[in-house]
């Protein structure tokens, strides 16, 4: 070959006229960049290099196959894409292949190939599911397979003849209590300043027997959260014409707290969509948490028509102020930008106060970023760095102490946490107040309804006997940062 990329159903590959072809790959190496839904892939696409022969390596370096799935939301996460995948590059041996796959891969595909010659292969989510068979990577032997070992962890049962669809294909088995589960992929909106729909595609929401079915198996798996996430996951169903479909799935999926399902969480949810019957559904289920993650983006509402974007301060208050006086408990996230082209200092302000009356538990800032294709990378009225800079300290001081005022509530309540991971405690021995003063080693983290995972703060304390995936009762005793200690009470659930 001569180096010049080239597509094939939606891979694109590279070849290297000085290097000999290398030896049949046998160990991979997946890193993920970007959200919780590109987390989901890259278990799909492990799945599938399982399933394909292939065997887990404990790092990059050690790795046959290096695949890096890539973020491209905003120029910040395209950047930290690209140092990964050079970093990579340097760290892997010598003859092993590396793939770039993910929303770079889709977005930028022939692009990308053509500025990284240091990459194999290109490979855009057509091809995700297939990437040893794109690549002609010969499977691993069975003489790699540890002795008395657990095979699940390097072997998968083989997927149904012809699936390579990343929505439909298998999973490996969990390794922590808690999973992201996509429900649909795609979005139906055309928000501004969002390139998402031009690459992901319009929004195809899973047949719910498909969903139930990967939960049950992640249940029986050893997960006790599942944490749906859609690119907007309250309009799941609507590209088939169901309404209320969300509500009906999760009333499928409640039932499975008969196999050991302790929690579903929901992430994504665009506020016009946040009403009944959803929000009762979610009150009343045991299962359901009342985490709701608020997709505002800004309170101005003359900004948020600019932004192509349904509401305003006045609106989502009142959608928080119901939930608010039927479940006093209930926690909010939301996300918001600053700079988008044309946002005032009265518009600024306005986002201001609405932080203040809104008292989110949580909230993140971002920068706008201009993004090619979208109707925002044409507006008028950019906002100058300096004062976007400036904005978002203003947003940051408002809501911190809004967050460390939440936090700090907590002390002395009760309340119950699943384990996520229990590890050797760092530093020296902690002794734990809840005891006589001996001496701990393991040091607990988890998470109550109030945390979301990979987003949120922890709970933590000191014990020996707990497990990853228990359920404990703990009393808050102080609180760092985002993150509370507390005293372990009672097990709830092992």
């Amino acid at each position: 070959m001569d180096g010049t990329p080239t597509v094939d159903s939606g891979a694109m590959t590279r070849g290297r006229e000085s290097t000999p072809p290398a030896a049949p790959a046998r160990r991979f190496h997946v890193e993920t960049l970007g959200c919780p839904k590109n987390a989901v892939d890259s278990d799909k696409v492990v799945a599938s290099l399982l399933t394909d022969g292939l065997l887990p390596a404990k790092d990059a370096a050690s790795a046959d196959l290096v695949v890096v799935n890539t973020c491209a939301f905003i120029e910040s996460a395209r950047q930290e894409s690209i140092d990964t995948v050079l970093a990579l590059s340097d760290q892997r041996r010598e003859g092993a292949h590396l793939v770039v796959t993910g929303c770079m891969a889709e977005r930028y595909g022939a692009e990308l190939a053509a500025a990284l010659p240091e990459v194999d292969a290109v490979i855009g989510f057509a091809s995700e599911g297939g990437i040893a068979p794109r690549l002609g990577i010969a499977p691993a032997v069975s003489d790699e397979m540890p002795a008395g070992g657990d095979e699940s962890a390097v072997r998968f049962r083989p997927r149904p003849r012809g699936v390579r669809d990343l929505l439909e294909l298998p999973r490996a088995r969990p390794d922590r209590p808690w999973s992201y589960l996509k429900v649909a992929e795609g979005c139906d909106r055309s928000c501004a300043f969002c390139a998402i729909p031009s690459f992901r595609g319009k929004q195809r929401s899973r047949p719910p027997a498909s969903i139930v079915h990967e939960a049950r198996e992640l249940v029986g798996g050893g997960v006790a959260e599942l944490v749906l996430v859609a690119q907007d996951l309250a309009w799941y169903g609507r590209d088939a014409g169901e309404r209320d479909a969300l509500v009906r799935l999760l009333r499928d999926l409640d039932a499975l707290r008969s196999d050991g399902l302790a929690r579903i969480r929901l992430l994504y949810l665009y506020p016009s969509e946040v009403r009944d019957p959803l929000v009762d559904t979610m009150l009343e289920l045991e299962s359901v948490v009342p985490y709701f993650d608020l997709s505002l983006q800004h309170a101005a509402p003359g900004l948020l028509r600019r932004m192509k974007r349904w509401g305003s301060g006045e609106r989502f208050l009142s959608i928080i102020d119901l939930i608010r006086s039927q479940c006093a408990g209930a926690t909010f996230r939301s996300s918001f930008i600053s700079g988008f082209p044309g946002e005032t200092e009265a518009d600024h302000d306005e986002l201001v106060t609405f932080l203040d009356a809104a008292q989110l538990d949580w909230a993140g800032f971002f920068a706008f970023s201009r993004e090619d294709g979208t109707v925002a990378a044409d507006l008028d009225g950019v906002v100058d760095e300096a004062i976007v800079r400036e904005r978002l300290r203003d947003l940051a001081e408002t809501q911190e102490p809004i967050t460390n005022a939440a936090r700090a509530a907590l002390i002395g309540a009760r309340i119950d946490v699943l384990i996520d991971s229990v590890t050797e405690a760092p530093g020296d021995e902690v002794a734990s107040p809840a005891t006589t003063g001996a001496p701990h080693r393991r040091f607990v983290q988890g998470r109550s309804a109030r945390e979301a995972p990979e987003i949120d703060g922890m709970i933590r304390w000191h014990d020996d006997r707990a497990r990853p995936g228990e359920i404990v009762a703990v009393a808050v005793v102080d609180v760092e940062g985002p993150d509370l200690d507390a005293v372990p009470i009672a097990v709830l659930r092992r």
